[in-house]
């Protein structure tokens, strides 16, 4: 049996990084699974300067990175990790990933809201035949073929590079005229990888399973690519709980349902941030949720009566 942890944390963004601070403060063992550390909503933002306590504007990216180091600072376990399913039912939760599965007595979803429904022709009918939206996942699937990866974040970026150890060409496809990231990130180095920018994908086709893209310029001139795959990486404001399996509570627009105190349906679960559809979804909204979820799940591990709020000597 892999270790037992007593919080185990889904999301590496405000809310999870914030639950991490006060999980490992109170002296729980704690570990955050983060898919990417500038995957979320925070780490595309370019000025934050409304955040209680700052005194100068910074990027999101450079705020996600005092949060990661406070939360490991005390005491906090990180990993990058993509979470692809969880068994929250028993006394003993399981997370479960590509590399490793993870137990724990309690655990924190906060995974956010940039999740997405199908918007290409075709993405739908092809999941799983040919559409992926996890490289990692996937990727050995597509040995010696040709794939492509859809969008312009550093997520994207990533994972085209993985995917050009298995594939034998990837296309690297930017509905932008630029990608979000330095002109010499690793991945964009790699031979078999080709960028195309400015190129929105319009269909995704095939018969049993995907052969060809459409995609348009900006001048709406139509180009066709043949390939076996598409990975699409096009964020949306859809809570990601896909991982989840519909194990808790979920309202009509696919939110996680908590109470005030950020517990969910299934005792020793609890959901904070976007994910749980907030009216405003400010990183001070998200990091109080994180807050209010990691003194909760002290509560449940410790059998407390009542949270406790200070746990300075």
């Amino acid at each position: 049996m892999s270790d037992l942890y007593d919080v185990i944390i889904i999301g590496g963004g405000p809310a999870g990084l914030s639950a991490a601070q006060y999980a490992a403060r109170a002296k729980l063992k704690t570990i955050v699974l983060d898919k990417s550390p500038s995957a979320g909503a925070l780490a595309f933002a370019h000025k934050i300067e409304n955040y209680p306590g700052l005194t100068t504007p910074l990027t999101g990216k450079e705020l996600l990175n005092i949060f990661r180091n406070q939360a490991i600072g005390f005491g906090a376990e990180y990993a990058e990790a993509q979470v692809i399913g969880a068994n929250l039912s028993g006394n003993v939760k399981e997370v479960f990933t590509m590399d490793k599965n993870y137990s724990g007595k309690a655990v924190i979803i906060a995974t956010g809201s940039m999740g997405r429904k199908p918007t290409i022709k075709g993405e739908a009918e092809f999941l799983g035949r040919g559409t992926s939206y996890c490289a990692i996942c996937d990727a050995a699937f597509y040995k010696g073929k040709t794939v492509c990866v859809i969008g312009d974040s550093e997520e994207a970026v990533k994972e085209a590079g993985l995917l050009t150890k298995f594939a034998d060409t990837v296309y690297l496809i930017s509905p932008s005229s630029k990608l979000k990231v330095e002109s010499d990130h690793p991945a964009l180095k790699t031979q078999n990888l080709k960028v195309i920018l400015g190129q929105s994908v319009t269909s995704i086709e095939g018969s049993e399973i995907v052969e060809r893209i459409r995609m348009v310029d900006t001048d709406k001139k139509e180009t066709i690519l043949e390939l076996s795959g598409v990975f699409v990486y096009l964020h949306g404001s859809k809570p990601i709980i896909d991982f989840l399996g519909g194990a808790v509570e979920l309202s009509e627009d696919e939110c996680v349902v908590t109470n005030r105190m950020m517990e969910t349906s299934i005792p020793g679960v609890f959901a904070a941030g976007d994910m749980t559809c907030t009216e405003v979804r400010q990183v001070v909204v998200a990091a109080a949720n994180g807050c209010v979820a990691a003194l909760s799940a002290e509560r449940y591990i410790t059998h407390r009566k009542r949270r406790r709020f200070d746990w300075a000597k």
